[in-house]
């Protein structure tokens, strides 16, 4: 029997603010398209912030990756 697997990281849950702007710029299919660990660490990105500054920061910087494609947290990916 093979081992069972556990992410690395706790699942991060997603504000409403971020499932709203998701929303909002039609990006939500990209977002679910992308890996598990992905998705996880963008919510823990945001999520660990202090201000409200950084946190819109992170939450732009994460929609424009979808809505472009071909980046991860300022990477190239080629999912």
């Amino acid at each position: 029997m093979s081992p069972v697997l556990r992410p690395l990281r706790p699942r991060e849950t997603m504000p409403g603010f971020v499932s709203a702007a998701l929303d909002e710029r039609g990006l939500r299919e990209k977002y679910d398209a992308r890996p598990p660990y992905q998705r996880n660490d963008y919510l823990l990105w945001i999520n660990k912030v202090k201000t409200e500054q950084t946190r819109q920061k992170h939450l732009a910087q994460m929609l424009d990756e979808l809505e472009s494609g071909g980046v991860y947290m300022g990477m190239q990916w080629n999912g």
